[in-house]
């Protein structure tokens, strides 16, 4: 199965009960592509092998090229990095006034300090990993001050403009971190769309966590992440005709791209940063969804944080996640052999995609246009 990572060029150190549409939805089809797509081939994505090297809290706050250093499966590992050390990195060749969205984590780790009490950490990026900063805390100092002096000081040491947003994904933080955002002029985003910094996280526990002289091995995490019973979706949302799809993935990136020169609601992941290796004519899942009411039905969306789409063969719906924790019933369909046999090639193509796949709403089934396009990843919640 594929699997994800960071592109090494980046790095541094009740019953269910069953909603009814306005309209009744089409009836389930083939498992088949859009019109006049024709992609064929599958080609798994590669694992890349890359490194943080950390620098000392009480070294430079912005590390330079020189004190990074990438290495491949050759070489030695990253035994030498402190792991006890702290990061504060800002990429010299990014314009510091084009970072306007952060994302946050703010949680204990499996670590131990010298008290014997569990050790917090604050880990901070923007999406493409050109802001990397890390920073530990003991648990008796965890409040909404804290967290908003530290937000004030990594603006200052690294000469970033405060961010518009920070997405977090956590969702017992959410009034340590709405109240320090708020008395920032921040907008909180609670989201999973956070990828960068989930993968981020999933790598320091191997790389630094495990190996810090305070790690608990066992220790489960302390805020684990919430996966509710799916809800009814509310009447805005509802769309009218709704099929399996797939895209080749070059199709795909001329959508991503596309939300930059087109009027469309949507949102992309940075396919570089992931570190994905896909034939251009590797077919990409999807949901497509098509409604008279296109553009008010995208723009519901676009202010949802779409984070993925399921299909759940046992209770023969499709299960839509915003947010951090809100799960919709999005659509459902009459359980059958055949049916299930479809939604099941679905899910089992997400997984050989290294669990990437899309939402498109648009106007016509048969249209090759879209008001709305969203590229969505199925992640497993950190490791902490």
């Amino acid at each position: 199965m594929a699997g994800l990572s960071f592109n090494p060029t980046r790095v541094r150190t009740p019953p269910l009960q069953p909603h009814q549409p306005t309209s009744n939805f089409a009836s389930f089809p083939k498992f088949t592509d859009l019109p006049r797509r024709t992609p064929r081939g599958l080609a798994e994505i590669q694992r890349l092998v890359h490194r943080f090297r950390l620098n000392s809290a009480s070294e430079s706050s912005v590390s330079t090229e020189k004190e990074l250093e990438l290495y491949n499966e050759d070489e030695e590992g990253p035994e030498d990095d402190d792991p006890t050390a702290e990061l504060s990195y800002l990429d010299p060749e990014t314009d510091p006034e084009s970072i306007s969205e952060w994302e946050l984590d703010f949680c204990s780790r499996p670590i131990l300090d010298i008290r014997g009490k569990k050790l917090w950490e604050l880990v901070v990026c923007d999406n493409s990993l050109s802001l990397q900063h890390t920073e530990y805390f003991p648990n008796n100092v965890i409040n909404s001050i804290t967290l908003k002096d530290a937000i004030v000081s990594i603006s200052d040491e690294l000469g970033v403009p405060l961010p518009e947003k920070i997405r977090y994904f956590r969702s017992q933080m959410q009034t340590i971190i709405t109240k320090a955002c708020k008395e920032l002029s921040i907008k909180p985003v609670p989201s999973k769309r956070c990828i960068s910094l989930l993968l981020w996280l999933e790598e320091r526990y191997e790389t630094v966590y495990t190996r810090h002289p305070g790690f608990q091995k066992g220790s489960k995490p302390l805020l684990a992440l919430d996966n509710p019973f799916p809800m009814e979706l509310p009447e805005n949302l509802f769309g009218e005709k709704w099929a399996f799809v797939q895209l080749p993935y070059t199709a795909v990136r001329e959508e991503i791209s596309g939300l930059d020169t087109r009027y469309v609601f949507g949102s992309g992941l940075d396919l570089d940063l992931l570190g994905i290796e896909i034939d251009d004519n590797t077919l990409i899942p999807g949901l497509a969804v098509g409604s008279s009411r296109a553009k008010p039905l995208a723009a519901w969306m676009n202010g949802l944080e779409v984070c993925s789409i399921e299909a759940d063969t046992g209770r023969a719906s499709l299960i839509l996640s915003v947010g951090i924790s809100t799960r919709y019933v999005y659509a459902t369909y009459k359980k059958t052999p055949m049916t299930t046999t479809e939604a099941e090639a679905w899910e089992s193509a997400k997984k050989s995609c290294g669990g990437l796949h899309f939402l498109a709403i648009q106007e016509d089934l048969d249209s090759d246009d879209c008001v709305g396009f969203w590229l969505l990843l199925d992640l497993p919640p950190p490791p902490v």
